[in-house]
């Protein structure tokens, strides 16, 4: 499972949206957004 990936599954389980991830790792909603479609 590539990090793109794992990052959607987590998140999708979490019922959690990107800007919420952003707050709780302290990084910009965009950081969190890049990952999502670069898969880093």
């Amino acid at each position: 499972m590539s990090f793109r990936d794992n990052l959607q599954h987590l998140r999708a389980t979490r019922n959690m949206t990107q800007e919420q991830l952003a707050m709780l790792l302290g990084v910009s909603r965009q950081s969190v957004t890049k990952w999502g479609t670069e898969g880093v």
